[in-house]
């Protein structure tokens, strides 16, 4: 069975549409392959946090992780700083990268523009990510576009790294999402949905209140023409509102648009915002049982039990091909 790694960092709740675009594709996939989920709380701190808040959103973003259907018997669920490998192999995938390629990455770029001092840790934050994936032996890791880049560098690092010390890590390939998981801002469909959005309206998340989902969906902007129909270029609103409830409904965007030939949109906005709570209320459910429960720190025990052993043994092998230490040991 092939392996998959994914992470998710802990800097707040996810939107709606991480939920579409990454979780829920990963509980179909728990079901084909070795899962490792990984809340990756040390790439958190590569800008400021405050602690408790941090330590809050790792436990929240753990139960959401069970809610929306991830199987702790199916697939391994863990904490990154909980399993020393990742940061000591991150120091091994550092070693062998380049100023230069670290200093190309975009978001790099992107994140300490126009800033008078940036944290080490936001340069070398590749080589880390990189550690974490190539720990599992992955065959496959699903990332966004924007994560493309990243997992290029790892690709390139373990492949620089072998061709160095002998044949030690797996070489992943990239999945990434499937056209039309993209889901988009509700106030500005043009622009990616996003939970920094200083615009609360314009993003949905599974532990809102369900009346406020509802008022979301109603005041998404769409257009004048009062036609439900997919039109990416010319109608990014409703085609936006089409794209969630097909994905969420299981019904087809043309049977949508057939079921709305003739309607307005506020009985659509009326409709979607019940298939939209229709999935997030068994959610919450879930979420509030585990929040505070002994079964979710079980989970979590038994996720880093398994994590450590694994990474253990490819740190092993890693520092092993580099000369580390005193030889083989177990």
């Amino acid at each position: 069975m092939k392996t998959i790694f994914s992470g998710i960092q802990p800097s707040g709740t996810i939107t709606l549409g991480n939920y579409i675009g990454a979780m829920k594709q990963f509980v179909e996939l728990q079901n084909e392959y070795n899962c490792f989920f990984c809340i990756v709380d040390q790439h958190a701190i590569t800008v400021p946090q405050d602690p408790q808040v941090l330590r809050k959103n790792i436990r929240s973003l753990a139960a959401l992780y069970i809610a929306v259907g991830i199987d702790p018997e199916k697939a391994t669920l863990f904490i990154q700083s909980e399993v020393p490998a990742h940061a000591q192999a991150g120091w091994l995938m550092q070693c062998i990268s380049y100023i230069g390629e670290l200093e190309r990455m975009t978001q790099f770029k992107d994140k300490s523009a126009g800033k008078e001092a940036v944290s080490a840790s936001l340069l070398t934050y590749p080589p880390l990510m990189a550690a974490d994936i190539l720990l599992y032996n992955t065959d496959l890791v699903p990332v966004g576009e924007d994560q493309k880049q990243h997992l290029e560098l790892t690709r390139d690092l373990a492949e620089r790294f072998n061709k160095k010390y002998g044949e030690v890590l797996t070489i992943p390939d990239i999945s990434l999402p499937k056209v039309g998981a993209r889901i988009m801002s509700l106030q500005e469909p043009t622009k990616k949905m996003s939970k920094s959005d200083p615009n609360k309206k314009a993003f949905i998340t599974p532990l809102d209140d369900l009346k406020q989902i509802e008022k979301k969906i109603k005041s998404a902007v769409t257009d004048s023409e009062g036609i439900v129909k997919f039109d990416k270029e010319n109608k990014p609103g409703i085609s936006n509102l089409l794209s969630i409830y097909s994905i969420l409904d299981g019904k087809s965007i043309s049977e949508i648009e057939e079921m709305y030939s003739g309607k307005g949109y506020g009985e659509f906005k009326g409709d979607l915002a019940q298939v939209v709570i229709n999935v997030i209320k068994p959610i919450q459910e879930r979420y509030n049982q585990l929040i505070e429960s002994k079964e979710l720190d079980d989970i979590l025990d038994r996720g880093a039990e398994k994590a450590n052993k694994i990474a253990s043994e490819t740190l092993n092998r890693m520092e092993n091909a580099m000369g580390l230490g005193r030889g083989q040991r177990r």
